[in-house]
């Protein structure tokens, strides 16, 4: 009680004295009791005032381990020690789902182009940012604290990896654990490239409650009402499903599938230079599991592979306003891509970078 006493005098008595300096008024000279006893009146409105600024901060991730990372803002040895666990709580907060995206510090400026199409979705806030190298994860970070993590091992952070590179395939084919260990932990996570756009919400294509969503990479032209189920392999047994776009539940055949993916390209056939990439792994893994997830394929006309969308204006004139996610694939190389998608007015990052989390880079 004598704590009490104390504060709410100490809080009257800082009062009292700005309401002097402000009004050149004497300072009253009640009698300490009566002090007090207003003080019991302005005491709640400190300890709210106290929640307000204190719970807030605790469900930020500045508030793991302040132990070991005493500075402010927190040091880099606390970014390499911050865990996948803390940062799918901290951007999860109390959704059920982690939208999830790779990147390597030379593709920064594609993850800001993709960052302020998901922001005019309002999803920007469940993105957690798996960073390949410890430049990315320092900068992402420093822009937009608790929204890169890194996995280790690092990878070197000078390089753009070109699609079907060794590097290319050392990146990419990390990415089917990292999803199963999200999985893991019990939420959904819906995975993307950054050499993708968002022109609508996807979420509200994800209809049922399957285990598994993706996307067609064919540029064959589909009909409006095509089927939701695997397509037919070609003669060699194998669909042509892109891995750039998936959502998954934390269910047992969304894990099931993650592994067998994960198992496929552990092969030395999957290594081969030529296949440098994690999708033809990813294919397999669909067409042996099949029988046993529940799998669906998202309709073309809302995600549409980069060989589709660039090139075929008429059907894209004939599917205007039912487009989603737009994948630049299809195109090899950093400057290509950002070529073409300055053609066609989805780089945003010129004129609309302050829509993104991270600003201008």
């Amino acid at each position: 009680r004598s704590d009490i006493f104390s504060s709410c005098l100490l809080i009257q008595i800082r009062i009292t004295m700005a309401q002097h300096i402000l009004n050149q008024r004497p300072i009253s000279r009640r009698p300490i009791s009566r002090l007090c006893r207003h003080g019991f009146f302005l005491l709640p409105l400190a300890l709210l005032v106290l929640l307000g600024v204190v719970l807030p901060w605790l469900g930020s991730p500045l508030s793991y381990n302040t132990s070991s990372s005493p500075s402010f803002p927190p040091s880099l040895s606390y970014w390499r020690e911050y865990s996948l666990t803390q940062a799918t709580k901290f951007v999860a907060k109390n959704e059920s789902t982690v939208i999830v995206c790779t990147v390597s510090y030379p593709f920064l400026p594609f993850l800001n182009n993709w960052l302020i199409s998901v922001s005019r979705q309002n999803h920007q806030e469940n993105v957690l940012v798996i960073a390949e190298d410890y430049a990315t994860l320092y900068k992402v970070n420093e822009k937009w604290p608790g929204h890169a993590v890194l996995i280790p091992p690092a990878l070197g952070s000078q390089t753009a990896q070109h699609f079907g590179s060794k590097g290319f395939f050392k990146f990419t084919s990390r990415r089917p654990q990292h999803l199963l260990d999200i999985l893991e932990l019990g939420y959904n996570v819906m995975y993307n490239d950054v050499d993708m756009v968002w022109l609508q919400d996807p979420f509200q294509y994800l209809d049922g409650s399957h285990d598994a969503y993706f996307m067609d990479d064919l540029t064959e032209i589909k009909p409006l009402n095509h089927s939701h189920d695997l397509p037919p392999p070609n003669r060699k047994g194998a669909t042509y499903i892109c891995s750039c776009m998936i959502f998954l539940r934390p269910t047992n055949g969304a894990k099931l599938l993650m592994n067998k993916w994960i198992e496929e390209l552990g092969s030395l056939f999957w290594a081969k230079p030529k296949e440098g990439n994690d999708q033809p792994a990813f294919n397999w893994a669909l067409n042996k599991t099949a029988h046993e997830v529940d799998i669906y394929l998202l309709p073309q006309t809302a995600f549409p592979s980069g060989g589709l969308f660039f090139t075929n204006e008429t059907w894209v004139k004939e599917t205007k306003g039912k487009h989603a996610i737009v994948h630049n694939n299809y195109i090899i190389g950093y400057d290509e891509k950002l070529k073409r998608f300055r053609d066609f007015g989805l780089w945003l990052v010129d004129d609309h970078a302050l829509e993104s989390p991270l600003g201008k880079l």
